[in-house]
């Protein structure tokens, strides 16, 4: 239920795209979106993707799949009184190094069944509008994950690349979810530990292969432990989308303004179902679907990252440089190919020239390719870097791919993205499987699903089984009855949120418009296609919501 990272951390991790159609930056300093966190991070949400035919039969079929799951109940309108003192705080403004905006903290309860026991300390950032034109307000932002840092992406893009008139009529807002980037930061593992992670195998061939995958799950999953075991019990999507309230109220505003990108979308979507009355104008793009429980949440998203990758496939054999395949291969091919390459990778992994001495093994190239399929800008980028690792005995370019994945510097630091991606979706659902036998049992399903990366994100999913804390969250459907209307947007071959997501949350909120973007990546709006953005600025500026079951192309 969330937007996942794919990779390896957690079993599902949905981020938004990183890079626009035009080619510039369009959300980051990274985010994410919710998958598993690459391939041990990279295992992300899988769904496939609906490409065309009836959205309303492929609705009613997701309608009938959540049915038997329980709906959020919103929470009272009136404040309680343990909790008055949050609400009425006035957030001390402060230049924080990037011109133009100011920062604050903002406290929230660590525990809302317990407000006397502590508190969290959340990092709010924000670029008041410049005019003209009368201010509309607040208008929060998250780029997804979990784990991405809001406001890094207000800063490096929200903030200063949303389109003018948007700025000119809202203050840009982005607050860093509890155990996120600046708001009390979830730590588990330091670089070289990192690095020794993210190079594990991730597609165990036999038994000892099979105990080291576990061995490094656990000691990841002992690294948060220790690093925030009262912390860790309280960074829930619910609690992150209750600590929005308070920031709203801190802000001064009646309703709540908000574009959640991936894993932002149930954020987004959470806080209208528990907040109805209090929820403005809410654009979820790169929907999730909360209603589905971890492991097919986990092989829906193998389906779409199957997807994009036959979408990639077909492009690349049109290229002069394609280095699986000449024109005329087909998509199957082309994935048998790279299967094979992976395989090589995993008997013998090629130089990088990293200054650390990493080698390119298959889980590092696996995570490179797969952080490729998030915006089809890049799939030159990934050409070029499969050509030098697998003609010229050059993996240096899969490496940066997988290294811009993890959100590693060129010192061997990690951000916290993985860390709060795993935290957060642990927590969330009960994991999608308990054992390595499970996970072999179901081998077949995701194979089917992927040829190309059903093994490796099925062993991804694994994860959440070591995790210290036990999950509080379920499936459920989100209803937010009594909301305004809220825009729900999906795009056909979306590899993290598979399309059929998008149709399932809208068909859940009762106030929903379903916006479709016919095409390739991940999230549509400001990536390139001027009918999703008109439409979407149309909403946010002057209130009118789409047509529900618009599309553009």
């Amino acid at each position: 239920m969330y937007t996942r990272r794919t990779p390896r951390t957690a079993s599902v991790f949905l981020r938004a795209a990183s890079v626009s159609r035009s080619g510039g930056v369009h959300r980051r300093a990274r985010s994410g979106a919710r998958t598993a966190a690459g391939l041990l991070a990279t295992a992300a949400l899988l769904v496939s993707a609906c490409s065309s035919g009836s959205s309303t039969t492929s609705t009613a079929s997701a309608a009938s799949a959540a049915a038997d799951t329980a709906a959020l109940v919103a929470l009272p309108r009136p404040v309680p009184a343990a909790l008055s003192p949050y609400y009425r705080q006035k957030p001390a403004w402060r230049g924080c190094g990037v011109p133009g905006f100011e920062c604050a903290t903002v406290k929230a309860p660590l525990d809302y069944d317990k407000p006397s026991g502590g508190d969290v300390r959340l990092a709010v950032a924000r670029k008041k509008a410049t005019g003209p034109g009368e201010r509309l307000g607040s208008l929060l932002v998250n780029p997804g994950g979990p784990g991405g840092s809001a406001i890094g992406y207000v800063q490096a893009y929200a903030g200063i690349g949303y389109p003018s008139e948007v700025r000119a009529r809202y203050d840009m807002v982005a607050v860093d979810p509890r155990g996120v980037a600046r708001s009390e930061p979830v730590e588990c593992l330091d670089g070289p530990e990192m690095d020794t992670y993210t190079q594990t195998d991730a597609t165990p061939d036999d038994a000892k292969e099979t105990d080291g995958l576990v061995a490094a799950y656990r000691t990841f999953a002992e690294g948060c432990g220790a690093d925030a075991p009262r912390l860790l019990r309280h960074v829930s999507t619910v609690e992150t989308a209750r600590d929005m309230d308070i920031v709203r109220a801190a802000l001064g505003d009646e309703k709540l303004n908000f574009v959640g990108a991936s894993y932002g979308t149930f954020l987004g979507a959470t806080y209208a179902g528990l907040f109805p009355q209090r929820t403005g104008r809410l654009v979820l793009d790169g929907a999730m679907d909360p209603s589905l429980p971890a492991r097919r949440l986990n092989l829906e998203q193998t389906a779409g990252f199957e997807t994009a990758f036959r979408s990639f496939a077909r492009d690349c054999v049109r290229q002069p440089d394609c280095p699986l395949g000449g024109e005329g291969t087909s998509p199957g091919k082309v994935g048998e190919n790279l299967k094979a390459f992976f395989e090589k990778l995993d008997a013998r992994p090629v130089p990088t020239g990293d200054a650390d001495g990493r080698k390119l093994t298959e889980s590092l190239a696996t995570t490179g390719v797969i952080a490729a399929m998030y915006d089809e800008g890049a799939w030159q980028q990934l050409r070029e870097a499969l050509t030098s690792a697998m003609k010229e005995n050059d993996g240096s370019g899969l490496l940066v791919l997988s290294d811009g994945y993890y959100e590693r510097d060129a010192d061997g630091g990690y951000s916290n993205l993985m860390f709060a991606n795993a935290a957060v979706n642990c927590l969330d659902l009960p994991p999608a499987f308990d054992s390595p036998d499970e996970v072999r049992r179901s081998l077949p399903a995701f194979e089917k699903a992927s040829p190309v990366f059903g093994e490796g994100l099925a062993w991804a999913a694994l994860n959440c089984a070591y995790w210290p804390v036990r999950a509080t969250g379920e499936p459920h459907r989100i209803e937010a009855k009594g909301a305004a209307p809220i825009v729900v947007v999906g795009t056909t071959r979306d590899p993290a949120t598979p399309y059929r997501w998008a149709e399932a949350l809208a068909g859940q909120l009762s106030s929903a418009r379903l916006l479709t973007y016919e095409g390739d990546g991940h999230t549509a709006y400001g990536r390139g296609s001027s009918c999703i953005d008109s439409t979407i600025n149309a909403y946010l500026l002057r209130g009118t919501p789409p047509q529900d079951g618009k599309r553009c192309s």
